[in-house]
């Protein structure tokens, strides 16, 4: 291995261990000033003076644990993940073990009778939470009616933060729908098509809805959807 005093000044040839200074621990204590064709790095600028400078070739293998002291481990190109194809698969017919995707936030629903009247609903207790885990969507929170006028037909709930996916029997989704402070004390239900960005609340028989909306009733939602 090249020993090194205080400062390697050129590093183009270097393909073993990175050597240190002063018999330090960590190869920051040398100063480099050409990174160019050290085995298992790159270099993230012309020049650099420490670690930092230093970037993943582009299929590196790491033994052991990797700990971040500080910062996140960023995905920098779309569609890219945690590849868990390594793990043993289930019964069924897997398509895919690439993790890609996370997402938290909230959104903001529309409650719509389709057939004719209105409902309003409350706006500062309407901005409802979602979170985005792969292409599963679960969306959560609580719905306040301030006042109705003549709701009638399916009553539609719609601004989804992302549309559900185009296959029918593998993207729709369902959930719960509990309503408070209502005069007829039902548990109703939630279902969402394929390519849609919100779907039908319904009674127990599937029945219409919005006919039994009324003021000051507020619907707490649990939905989960596939995208």
């Amino acid at each position: 291995m090249l020993k090194v005093a205080n400062s390697v000044i050129n590093a183009s040839q270097i393909t073993g261990v990175l050597p240190v200074a002063n018999g330090g621990t960590n190869a920051s204590t040398a100063s480099i000033t050409s990174f160019n064709n050290i085995t298992g790095f790159t270099a993230s600028g012309t020049t650099g003076t420490t670690s930092t400078n230093l970037v993943f070739a582009t299929t590196p293998t790491l033994v052991g644990d990797v700990t971040l002291s500080t910062g996140n481990l960023v995905i920098g190109t779309s569609g890219k993940g945690i590849d868990f194809s390594i793990t043993s698969s289930g019964s069924g017919t897997m398509t895919s073990e690439l993790f890609s995707d996370y997402e938290e936030g909230t959104w903001t629903p529309v409650l719509t009778p389709n057939t004719s009247g209105t409902i309003t609903i409350t706006s500062p207790a309407n901005s409802l939470n979602y979170t985005k885990i792969g292409r599963l969507v679960t969306l959560t929170g609580r719905i306040t009616i301030t006042s109705v006028s003549l709701p009638l037909g399916l009553l539609i709930l719609s601004g989804f933060p992302f549309t559900s996916g185009g296959t029918a029997s593998k993207n729709s989704g369902a959930g719960a729908v509990y309503p408070a402070d209502m005069t007829t004390a039902l548990a109703l239900t939630f279902r969402i098509a394929e390519n849609a960005a919100g779907g039908i609340i319904a009674t127990p028989n599937q029945g219409d809805a919005a006919p039994i909306m009324q003021a000051n009733t507020t619907l707490y939602i649990n939905i989960a959807y596939t995208v």
